[in-house]
């Protein structure tokens, strides 16, 4: 009798253990974005209403890009972005995404009509911008065929610079 009240104690105590484990994995807070890891995933409507979800984008490199019609360094970086974007129609390697940052959608696709502008533009839910750890815009992530961010880019650079060409070239060609 002595055995079994062992034996149901111990039962006891591991079941109260695998349901506190539990409780702590399904409390997790969501993946975020670091360089190294995989990119946290999303599913986001564009302005035209399609849905856009990372996960259908393994074995492309993705330039995910969050901008805002309102913030001049955005307005620097997009033409190079365009550039880039025209520059890669051979190898289709390379899928640029770009997610509005606290903006108005009519306001957004207003500017890149004015500009000529043709990249797809997501609306952010503000979940993602928060997995993504946004500091500020624009700031964009290089992510490999894999799904893991090699490069996270804080402020405006010229993407269609051979260097930053060459580079995204070689990741397409791993």
């Amino acid at each position: 009798m002595k055995n079994k009240s062992i034996i149901l104690l111990i039962v006891f105590i591991i079941g109260i253990a695998a349901v506190v484990i539990l409780t702590r994995t399904s409390d997790r807070p969501p993946q975020r974005a670091a360089v190294g890891l995989e990119a946290p995933v999303f599913e986001l409507e564009d302005t035209e209403g399609r849905t856009w979800k990372l996960a259908d984008l393994k074995n492309k490199v993705v330039l995910l890009n969050f901008w805002a019609s309102w913030c001049d360094s955005c307005k620097e970086e997009n033409p190079s972005l365009q550039r880039l974007i025209n520059a890669d129609t051979v190898t289709n390697n390379l899928v640029f995404i770009s997610v509005l940052y606290k903006d108005d959608p009519a306001k957004a696709m207003a500017y890149m009509k004015t500009n000529g502008f043709s990249f797809p533009v997501l609306i952010d839910d503000k979940n993602v911008s928060g997995q993504y750890r946004l500091t500020g815009v624009p700031e964009t992530f290089l992510i490999d065929k894999k799904g893991i961010v090699r490069q996270k880019v804080v402020g405006p650079i010229a993407w269609d610079a051979p260097e930053i060409r060459a580079a995204i070239a070689k990741l397409a060609g791993e």
